[in-house]
């Protein structure tokens, strides 16, 4: 197989049939050989009906039904765990990423890249969704040193062993560039059209970015020290021993005079830093003696 797509699908019953067909289209234009996932993950529309007609009509197209939503980190698992193809795409649903974009990416990849992300420099897009997204980008860009304008774009293609080697849950799927870039994937750039919504509507929220930001934090650490707690816990535990240490002598030699507020706060956190020095030691015991699976938290109801 040369070329899998994955597509996460969550009430999208107006755009599928058309989304199928640009695909096909522009895939029997290249020659390659390539199969499409959707992964239906727990629309309360039509959208799995939709499904199961297009492979009813296209032996290509396979499905996967999720129980419940679960987001779009597990629908994206649990496609890369059945793609076969030598380069694999990611795609929204929606029909705002462009097939037509498809050839400009395996062109890219065959420069040696294992990851090329979409960057949607004209975004179709009302402006309360704009200016969080750019800021989100910019942090994320800054606390991962991957220089991408565009981490939020879901229209991204993979060499296989990438996508089969990354952990994909949670929310993790708008940092895979950075992930694959810890891992010592090479990852690059693309800008792509960018079209409007015709049907349906967006899953927007706020709250999106309230909980990207926490996962920002968690992938960091992970990227980071997930290997070496207690390079974090350590040093911050030998910094609070130093502070701790200076206030309390500081303190002694002038008899209290500076300040017992000061001695206090000293041998707190001289006790805080020696409890962050073990914390640290204790969690390098558990990484060394530890090798735990992956695993995910979708329930499939039904596949084909």
């Amino acid at each position: 197989m040369d070329v899998s797509f994955v597509i996460p699908v969550f009430n999208e019953e107006g755009d599928l049939r058309q989304l199928h067909s640009e695909i096909s289209e522009v895939m029997e234009k290249t020659g390659l050989s390539y199969e499409i996932f959707f992964i239906n993950d727990g629309s309360k529309d039509t959208s799995w009906e939709i499904i199961k007609d297009l492979a009813e009509s296209d032996g290509k197209v396979r499905g996967v039904c999720f129980r419940r939503n679960f987001g779009k980190s597990e629908a994206l698992s649990a496609g890369f765990k059945r793609v076969s193809g030598k380069y694999v795409f990611t795609m929204d649903a929606d029909l705002q990423d462009d097939p037509h974009e498809i050839p400009a990416f395996l062109e890219m990849m065959k420069q040696g890249y294992d990851l090329v992300s979409g960057w949607k420099q004209t975004r179709h897009d009302p402006l309360e969704k704009r200016l969080p997204s750019k800021l989100f980008n910019a942090t994320v860009s800054y606390m991962t040193g991957v220089r991408l304008h565009d981490f939020n774009c879901g229209f991204k293609c993979y060499t296989l062993e990438c996508a089969k080697e990354i952990d994909c849950y949670g929310e993790r799927h708008r940092f895979m560039p950075a992930l694959a870039n810890e891992r010592g994937f090479k990852v690059g750039e693309l800008v792509v059209n960018h079209r409007a919504r015709i049907h349906g509507r967006s899953k927007f929220g706020f709250e999106r970015y309230m909980r990207g930001f926490m996962d920002l934090l968690t992938v960091t650490f992970l990227a980071t020290y997930t290997r070496r707690p207690a390079h974090l816990l350590g040093g911050l535990g030998v910094l609070a021993l130093f502070l701790g240490f200076l206030l309390m002598a500081v303190s002694t030699l002038l008899r209290f005079r500076f300040n017992p507020f000061f001695a206090v706060l000293g041998l707190a956190l001289f006790i805080l830093g020696g409890q962050a020095v073990i914390m640290g030691l204790v969690s390098e015991l558990i990484v060394a003696r530890s090798r735990t699976p992956q695993k995910t938290i979708h329930s499939v109801k039904e596949e084909f």
